[in-house]
């Protein structure tokens, strides 16, 4: 007979042998005596969505836009990103898994490293796009021109940056439990000060667009700020004692936090030109400030994109430690950083808005279709590859790129819709049609 952890991985057997290996459990559920506050999940995830260049995204799409028009993009935006997170968020509440784990159910233990490579890979480029984003940021505040200062920084953050993942959930939230409120309260400041230069909320309505982008793919660009984080929302939210801290925190992070970052952003750009707020904070003379700035909101989302991808990679290679996955993702990102990858960061997201999605969409399907009592142990899962999970990601994904391309509709939002309602259909064809009983 095969060997069950052949099958599934190397899984640990008990919560106990679980938590010796790593506290924060990348391949089991989190036990209850390992669950978190609401509040401290809150400040995680705030942590990770207060970013600057979510800032730089919104932007990039205020001048395309009408105040009037911008805030209708952000709203309907931020709306459909939080609604979906939010889900995420309470499945991982639920299961107690992460993203990758849970997605050994609708996919096979073999398919689910589909969605390792998916969202292990993508978190890694942003990785690339924060650090990056450092070493600019650092090189024009003090006017280096040669290019080796700039790459000694980029090295030495990342390596601070995954150290701090390295601790784990623990040292998440000490970081963002000090920096986040200072970044927000140095943000609203700004964002007032960029008012009374603008003449108020009445001076942003006198701008004119200067640029032009169709109202799907704003709103695409705007799911894409965090859909890929989005979904591995559940590898913070599995710590929740209770769903309803899941959720509230998934909102407040994902449609507030995340939200707000756009609109600061885009006040900055049509004040002042400028929508990155370090860089205004330069402009303005407080050179301090801006790297407090920098800093401050950076490190606390890179730490968290680290532990993500570190997550992703045990899962991918079925090994009980998240660690070894975290360094090597780093020094991935920070080579795409040396390389420029921060310049490519609108099409960038447009693409997570696109194939990113559906993932969420098919763990969503599936779950209400077999799961909503319950799951077996992800150990106990034996199949390889369940094609009604990977056909309605595939389907769905062809139509998200299509539906970008040729303009119809929203093509996230198309992404998530056919590939829940094609993987609820066909999670009752096969071998699994069955509706699990709740797991003890």
């Amino acid at each position: 007979m095969t060997d069950q952890r052949d099958l599934a991985g190397d899984i640990p057997a008990t919560a106990a042998e679980a938590e010796r290996l790593d506290a924060d459990f990348p391949l089991t559920p989190v036990p209850s005596s390992a669950r978190k506050s609401g509040f401290s999940i809150m400040i995680v995830l705030l942590g990770f969505t207060v970013f600057t260049p979510t800032m730089v995204a919104g932007a990039g799409l205020a001048v395309s836009f009408t105040w009037s028009d911008f805030i209708v993009v952000l709203l309907v935006g931020s709306l459909l990103l939080g609604a979906y997170v939010c889900v995420i968020a309470f499945l991982g509440q639920r299961t107690g898994l992460t993203t990758v784990m849970m997605s050994r159910f609708p996919l096979g233990y073999g398919g689910s490293k589909l969605a390792s490579v998916l969202l292990g890979g993508t978190q890694i480029g942003w990785y690339g796009v924060v650090i990056g984003t450092i070493g600019d940021m650092m090189a024009q505040a003090f006017g280096w021109e040669s290019y080796a200062p700039k790459a000694i920084t980029m090295i030495v953050v990342s390596a601070f940056m995954a150290a701090t993942a390295y601790f784990g959930y623990n040292g998440m939230y000490y970081v963002s439990l000090v920096a986040t409120p200072l970044i927000l309260i140095l943000a609203f400041w700004l964002m007032w000060r960029s008012l009374d230069h603008v003449g108020g909320f009445g001076g942003l309505s006198d701008v004119e667009p200067t640029t032009s982008m169709s109202f799907a793919a704003a709103v695409t660009a705007i799911v894409g700020t965090f859909v890929s984080a989005g979904t591995q929302c559940a590898n913070w939210t599995r710590f929740a004692r209770k769903p309803s801290d899941a959720v509230s925190s998934a909102a407040i992070a994902f449609f507030i936090g995340n939200g707000l970052m756009i609109l600061f952003g885009a006040i900055g750009a049509l004040a002042y030109g400028e929508g990155d707020f370090t860089v205004l904070l330069y402009q303005l003379g407080l050179v301090g400030w801006g790297i407090f700035f920098m800093f401050g909101n950076l490190w606390t989302s890179n730490a968290d994109t680290a532990y993500a991808f570190g997550n992703a990679g045990a899962e991918l290679f079925n090994k009980p430690k998240k660690g070894p996955f975290i360094i090597g993702g780093a020094v991935i990102g920070t080579a795409l950083a040396l390389f420029g990858v921060q310049n490519y960061l609108i099409d960038y997201l447009i693409l997570l808005g696109i194939f990113i999605p559906p993932l969420g969409g098919v763990l969503i399907g599936d779950w209400l279709a077999r799961w909503r009592n319950g799951q077996p142990p992800v150990g106990s899962i034996t199949t390889a590859l369940r094609w009604q999970g990977l056909v309605p990601y595939v389907v769905a994904s062809a139509l998200a790129y299509l539906s970008s391309e040729y303009g119809w509709g929203i093509a996230p939002v198309n992404g998530i819709i056919v590939a829940g309602v094609l993987a609820f259909l066909l999670a009752r064809v096969g071998e699994d049609t069955r509706v699990a009983p709740r797991s003890p």
